[in-house]
């Protein structure tokens, strides 16, 4: 009866936080007015199916130069139904090489009684969803009760930062700000979800949101240090038009970047750390706090290790091509050191990685002081 109970406290702590997140996505939504950057009257983005290469674009090395002419059937928009005749660049950015039945993404231009058509890319949407529903699948079948918990969680994360820390930042918010609010967001859902409204769960989010932001401060410190900042970023220079136009606070982007995308591997820490402190409490309730804290510190340094090296690889394995590039070059050290990419890189390595590290002892002593007092909490 007490499981059910703290199972129906669950559910409507869940629900609660969740409406805020509705009503937040809400308001924001009609106080967003976006800005157009370019021209797109007259551009749709449709599918068709591709039923015959007209001109091929092979050439006798196997090598793909140019575009392919195809015929291809639309399946969406006007020209649902209809036939027509298209090019299809050999880039790996835009384009694709069609085959006879390929499913294809198409742009069409439309200018007065005059249609242009081109095939953006392959249609791949229905893969990305199908692979995305296994993942689900897999979560809820290995992890029961617990996995689903952690599908809610994860697509709620997800549509919290598209649908309201984009808008908030895009309106004008520090992005620091935002992302601090909403790791905080999504760390209690996660963990109410997980554990419920108990001891437990507040003081594993206070923790993570300790980490997250020690991981924001070292990459200040790091900026200030290094002269790199969110200026240096590749994409700058379309980002200053979100500046010029808008306002946007680009310059801190990346910083907040790296509050959300260490949010995970913090949450991690900071729940098995607090797990782990109240179940040696459930096995002796009369520990003094002193040892309990000890007992914690003990945990999280095994821990401290695999997680920091689970932000260090994602972030180099991120870099990958770059790196290749620089090892096929031959490039000096000093050139490579000083690059910006690499500075970002480490940057962003290293300061998710603080937050792991400094998240360990914080949430051990938050958990000395209030999971003691309520057995079982």
């Amino acid at each position: 009866m007490a499981d059910k109970k703290t199972r129906d406290h669950r559910y409507l702590a869940a629900a609660a936080v969740i409406l805020v997140m509705i009503a937040a996505a809400l308001c924001l939504r009609k106080s967003v007015q976006k800005t157009a950057l370019t021209e797109t009257a007259g551009r749709t983005f449709e599918k068709g199916i591709v039923t015959e290469i007209v001109t091929d674009n092979m050439q006798e090395d196997g090598i793909r130069v140019g575009e392919q002419t195809v015929m291809i059937q639309m399946t969406t928009g006007d020209l649902k139904g209809q036939q027509i005749k298209a090019t299809s660049s050999s880039g790996f950015l835009f384009g694709t090489a069609c085959e006879k039945g390929t499913h294809v993404i198409v742009i069409q231009s439309r200018a007065g009684n005059e249609t242009v058509s081109s095939v953006y890319s392959r249609d791949r949407g229905l893969s990305l969803i199908l692979f995305i529903l296994l993942y689900f699948a897999l979560l809820c079948l290995i992890g029961g009760r617990q996995g689903f918990h952690g599908s809610v969680s994860l697509v709620l994360s997800f549509v919290s930062i598209i649908y309201v820390y984009l808008p908030l930042v895009y309106i004008g918010w520090s992005p620091f700000a935002s992302a601090v609010m909403i790791c905080a967001f999504i760390t209690v859902l996660s963990f109410i979800l997980i554990s419920g409204l108990t001891r437990k769960s507040f003081t594993a989010a206070a923790g993570t949101v300790a980490g997250v932001v020690m991981a924001g401060i070292t990459a200040f410190f790091f900026s200030a240090v290094t002269g790199l900042s969110g200026y240096n970023v590749s994409d700058i220079e379309t980002l200053i038009t979100l500046w010029d136009v808008d306002g946007i606070q680009v310059g801190s982007l990346l910083f907040s970047g790296i509050l959300i995308s260490s949010l995970g591997a913090v949450m991690d820490v900071s729940m098995s750390v607090t797990s782990s402190m109240e179940e040696v409490l459930r096995q002796n309730p009369g520990i003094a706090r002193g040892e309990l804290l000890r007992a914690g510190l003990r945990v999280g340094k095994d821990m401290m290790g695999t997680d920091s090296n689970t932000l260090i690889l994602a972030f180099a394995g991120s870099s990958l091509s770059m790196l290749l590039l620089d090892y096929a070059y031959d490039l000096p050290f000093l050139q490579v050191i000083n690059s910006n990419n690499i500075g970002l890189a480490l940057m962003e390595g290293l300061s998710g990685s603080f937050g792991v590290v400094l998240c360990m002892p914080v949430t051990a002593f938050l958990a000395s002081l209030f999971l003691p007092g309520r057995e079982g909490s």
